[in-house]
C-alpha cells in the first residue's frame, strides 16, 4: 500500500498491486487494474519510487 495525494489534496491509501500503468500528461494518471483511473499530485517516478519502497520493505519483512 502507498500513501499518495489526489489533485484536490485529499490523501489516500492505494493497492500497489492494482497499478496497471503511469504516465504524466502533464498531470500524474494511474491506471488501475479496474480500468480507473487517479489524478495524483506526486510525480510518475516518485509513484515507482514508493511502490519500488513498499515492495521492498515486504520483502525484507519475510527474511
Amino acid at each position: 500500500m502507498i500513501d499518495l495525494t489526489r489533485i484536490n489534496d485529499t490523501k489516500f491509501t492505494l493497492n500497489s498491486d492494482l497499478i496497471e500503468s503511469i504516465e504524466e500528461v502533464p498531470d500524474t494518471v494511474i491506471t488501475l487494474t479496474t480500468g480507473k483511473k487517479i489524478f495524483v499530485k506526486e510525480s510518475r517516478q516518485n509513484v515507482v519510487n514508493l511502490v519500488k519502497l513498499y515492495k521492498k520493505e515486504i520483502l525484507c519483512q519475510n527474511i
